[in-house]
């Protein structure tokens, strides 16, 4: 069975490097990965928080929040 993997990002260019990256380094076969660009859905920043997610860019995977450079606090995206 596949996990879910949850990349969240701001859209800044620290963000958008790190998306190509961990699109290129998740198994397809092992995760579905969502994107969510928390610029443009500010209603899905509440569950980044609750998932862990301290600063952007941030991967959520088996739940567990890992957190890639530091492009922007998430207190910023709200």
């Amino acid at each position: 069975m596949k996990s879910k993997a949850i990349f969240y990002h701001a859209g800044c260019p620290v963000c958008i490097a790190a998306e190509k990256n961990v699109a290129l380094a998740i198994d397809p076969a092992r995760h579905d990965l969502e994107i969510v660009h928390l610029g443009e859905a500010k209603t899905r920043v509440a569950e980044a928080e609750r998932a862990g997610v301290k600063s952007v860019p941030a991967l959520v995977l088996d739940g567990a929040a890992y957190h890639i450079n530091f492009g922007a606090g998430i207190e910023v995206l709200r």
